[in-house]
């Protein structure tokens, strides 16, 4: 039981650095320095980077530790397409429950102003995941439980690209936080067609910053 909740430790501890961005595509990790950081044997540790690496965070190189893989481009292509649509989707189905929109259009807008305040500390980790609340609150509200586990699935790629671009640029904050403000008020006009461009546009940029 010691072992395993060692190694869940290692893994948790291990996959959020690498989420966050704190540990970057490419760097190599060493068991026997994470054991360390964390005051573990090598054994939960050499647990922790197989499992990682069995869901594409790592790639094992023998008697080296591993590598952080890269966000390889075509999963950025693959999750912008799925989050469009998932998003668009939820936002229909939204301006079919006019009271529905007005509570989220309160919800959002105080979002926003949570990113400023977060933008405005130069937090890029708090950022990201209050990037993912505004995001995953617009599907959440639609009400549509397919979509909403469907999108969760998501929720590791969407954070360690979010995470990423806000470190690689501090200037995008401030973008990313406009761009926020006019899909929120698309919602607020029940405007799909409008809010389905802002949101291309918004992934696009965003996905830009972490593959140039």
């Amino acid at each position: 039981m010691q072992t395993t909740s060692n190694s869940q430790r290692a893994y948790l501890a291990t996959k959020d650095r690498i989420l966050s961005g704190d540990i970057r595509g490419g760097q190599l990790l060493s068991e026997v320095e994470i054991a360390g950081e964390l005051g573990l044997s090598r054994t939960p540790v050499h647990e922790a980077f197989l499992r990682l690496a069995a869901e594409e965070l790592l790639e094992l190189l023998p008697r080296r530790g591993a590598v952080v893989v890269p966000v390889p481009p075509q999963e950025a292509t693959d999750l912008l397409e799925m989050r469009l649509a998932l998003e668009t989707a939820a936002v229909r189905r939204l301006c079919r429950a006019p009271e529905a929109v007005d509570a989220l259009f309160t919800e959002l807008s105080d979002l926003v102003d949570e990113q400023r305040r977060v933008a405005e500390a130069n937090d890029a980790r708090r950022f990201a995941a209050a990037d993912d609340a505004f995001h995953r609150r617009i599907v959440e509200v639609a009400g549509n439980p397919i979509g909403q586990r469907f999108y969760g699935s998501l929720s590791d790629r969407q954070r360690r690209m979010m995470a990423a671009a806000a470190q690689s640029d501090s200037a995008r904050l401030a973008a990313l936080i406009g761009e926020h403000a006019r899909l929120v008020t698309a919602i607020e006009q029940r405007d799909v067609d409008t809010f389905e461009s802002a949101l291309l546009s918004h992934l696009e940029a965003t996905y830009r910053v972490i593959l140039k």
